[in-house]
């Protein structure tokens, strides 16, 4: 099986305050939008905001929970550019989880939520290049 991944579905309460945080926030258009659902075209992946009932009648999936243990990442190019996305995101709706800071392993990183609690780590790390159009490379 190809080593990929296509889309990323985060459930949320309304799509308005979602839609202010990504769309305004980061900066992305979306390239979809109906009633229920908004798409993202990123880098090599599509990102989903779809109404939380939705998504559970469309999953069958009736327990669904918000937060779930897990954290997206937006890397930049900058160590300087965390801190004023981080403050973007939380003038467009986020909310601030850790301030930006320089952790043990390198780099400098922090933490916001969207509206919705979704975590997104926003982060430098010298060690991951970053090509033209946003792809990271794992680099150990």
């Amino acid at each position: 099986m190809q080593a990929q991944m296509s889309v990323i579905t985060l459930g949320v309460a309304a799509l308005a305050p979602s839609r202010r945080f990504y769309a305004e926030g980061f900066g992305w258009a979306p390239v979809f939008e109906n009633p229920e659902i908004l798409f993202y075209q990123l880098n090599g992946f599509v990102l989903g905001t779809w109404l939380e009932a939705a998504l559970a009648a469309d999953s069958q999936r009736a327990n669904q929970t918000r937060p779930g243990a897990f954290a997206l990442a937006h890397n930049v190019t900058r160590a300087e550019d965390v801190a004023p996305a981080m403050e973007r995101l939380v003038a467009h709706g986020g909310s601030l989880l850790r301030a930006a800071d320089a952790p043990p392993h390198g780099g400098f990183r922090g933490y916001v939520a969207d509206p919705d609690g979704h975590a997104w780590e926003i982060a430098f790390n010298p060690a991951w290049p970053i090509s033209p159009e946003g792809y990271v490379r794992f680099a150990p």
